[in-house]
């Protein structure tokens, strides 16, 4: 069985190209699904509404925290208020939420690593 860490992932951040109809492009690739983009790699997410946001669906997150200021959440076309636990955890391991829509999201994403910024981005696919 493979390990979680052997999952097929793009092997870079790279910005969004665009987004809808239940997906994203990136890197010249399109995507169908919910992504979590980190600052070295870009990977599925099996996440398809804010109710399913938590430490475990955040996992990869919280294991790069020391390479992350900022977490930018995309909850679709849903306006979504992270529990308290959720912050809690993250502000432990030094990491900014910053929950939006998800197109605000990529705007904001392309934005902070076109600045270098230490940015990681959960964007659950928009319809």
């Amino acid at each position: 069985m493979a390990k979680a860490d052997d999952a097929p992932h793009f092997p870079r951040s790279a910005p969004i190209d665009g987004y809808g109809k239940g997906g994203f492009v990136f890197a010249g690739m399109s995507h169908r699904g919910s992504l979590l983009c980190l600052p070295d790699s870009i990977w599925a997410w099996d996440v398809t509404q804010p109710s399913q946001i938590d430490r475990y669906s955040l996992k990869r997150v919280f294991d790069a925290a020391n390479s992350i200021d900022t977490l930018i959440i995309g909850t679709g076309t849903e306006v979504w208020l992270p529990p308290n636990e959720l912050r809690a955890a993250l502000r432990g391991v030094k990491v900014v939420l910053d929950p939006m829509q998800t197109g605000p999201a990529i705007r904001t994403y392309n934005i902070m690593i076109g600045e270098r910024r230490r940015v990681a981005a959960a964007l659950i696919a928009a319809p």
